[in-house]
């Protein structure tokens, strides 16, 4: 029909032989889908649906075929363009890879990754204030932190001279807390502005230079120490460690600080289960111990206190054609089901982004960027946007699940 006519165009000549279904053979099916133009699911009879649908999972989707398919991809076409200016993408989002069949509900295949900005020297530590609508994050050698305003999408500096701040969340009353390197110190920012210290020692001595933090909903607050701002200049102020890299509980009633791990190498990345019955804590100890693990670790929270029986959950090495990838996590999240969501890197292309691990520890999905991501939040009014500070730029992407907490 013409535009806004009821009139059928008698230049269209319109087929109303009704459509016969034939039975599909199993070949025919997988030729349908692998090969030959899909016409119709509606024209055909599948024989076997559920065997079908594991069959063709298999060839379409297993881990090696995605990333198989995710270098034909690359080599066939330029390189993707994730700024303002670049080309649209073509749906299915071609970077948002289902390596097992539990995380294809995740997906919203019309969902594009998109890059909000760019000029960041090491975007670190986002943060949602689900009051305000906005999104905060830490760009630490430049020693600011950003904000983006969901409902315009304007971004603007709203904290100079930020001590090389790095990781950063909300309390339940809504204050800004975040870890500084240059201070060497956890603070927090008052609803009236001023600024509150809540850790700089233990025991006495001086803490290394404080890297993520989460809040438990006892008001405790929970943060890791592996010293990364105190080793040069760029990122805080170059000097001596006093203490040994750990994770550390902030008590709500006495503002004491009380460690509650040191059995890593330097632990980084931290955040609880969805019911606060675990705490997931990232080994990044590779980039300064030869010994150290490329892994995410898993503690049982004991009476919302402490911490017992330590393990691997997962491992960051990944088989990728073959080839033994194995980069690092860094900053993690749990979604409402259970899943940790990881800001990985320091691979390259088929690596880089955040990888997806179900809560028995199987990475279970992928988003490819094109630089390192060192952290991840969920956001939106509705939590189910996934913001991801990528080395010099902001990405989000939307998802079909929410955030377990609260930033």
């Amino acid at each position: 029909p013409i535009m806004g006519s009821k009139t059928p165009d008698p230049k269209i000549k319109v087929d109303s032989t009704p459509i016969q279904k034939t039975p599909l053979a199993k070949a025919d099916f997988s030729a349908t889908l692998l090969g030959e133009p899909l016409r119709s699911l509606a024209t055909y009879q599948i024989l076997n649906p559920a065997e079908e649908i594991s069959r063709v999972w298999t060839k379409l989707f297993a881990p090696d075929a995605v990333r198989q398919n995710s270098v034909r991809r690359r080599a066939k076409m330029q390189e993707r363009d994730f700024g303002a200016g670049g080309a649209p993408v073509r749906y299915p989002e071609p970077d948002v890879l289902v390596l097992d069949p539990s995380f294809a509900k995740y997906k919203i295949p019309h969902s594009p990754i998109k890059r909000l900005c760019t000029g960041m020297l090491w975007a670190e530590g986002p943060a949602w204030h689900r009051a305000a609508n906005y999104l905060i994050w830490s760009d630490i050698p430049n020693s600011v932190r950003h904000r983006l305003i969901f409902d315009d999408g304007h971004v603007s500096t709203c904290h100079t001279n930020s001590h090389f701040s790095n990781g950063n969340t909300f309390d339940y009353e809504g204050r800004l807390l975040s870890c500084e390197h240059g201070s060497r110190s956890v603070i927090r920012i008052e609803h009236n502005g001023s600024v509150s210290t809540l850790a700089n020692r233990y025991d006495g001595k001086l803490l290394n230079a404080p890297n993520d933090i989460v809040v438990h909903p006892d008001g405790g607050i929970w943060f890791t120490d592996p010293g990364y701002g105190s080793l040069g200049q760029y990122e805080g102020q170059k000097a001596e460690f006093e203490l040994k890299e750990a994770v550390y509980r902030i008590d709500p009633a006495t503002g004491s600080v009380e460690l509650v791990l040191d059995d890593m190498f330097k632990p980084n990345g931290l955040c609880f289960s969805p019911d606060y019955s675990k705490l997931y804590v990232v080994e990044t100890g590779s980039s300064h111990y030869p010994d150290a693990p490329k892994n995410i670790r898993v503690y049982e929270v004991k009476e919302g206190v402490s911490l017992t029986n330590g393990r691997e959950f997962c491992s960051m090495a990944l088989n990728s054609n073959g080839k033994l990838l194995e980069g690092i996590a860094d900053g993690i999240r749990a979604d409402a089901d259970g899943n940790i969501w990881a800001g990985s890197g320091w691979v390259g292309a088929d690596y880089d982004g955040v990888h997806i691990f179900s809560p028995d520890g199987n990475r279970i999905g992928q988003i490819l960027l094109p630089e390192i991501c060192a952290n991840i939040c969920f956001g939106g009014p509705r939590r189910n946007i996934l913001y991801m500070t990528a080395s010099q730029s902001l990405y989000m992407v939307h998802v079909e699940t929410t955030g377990a907490h609260i930033a």
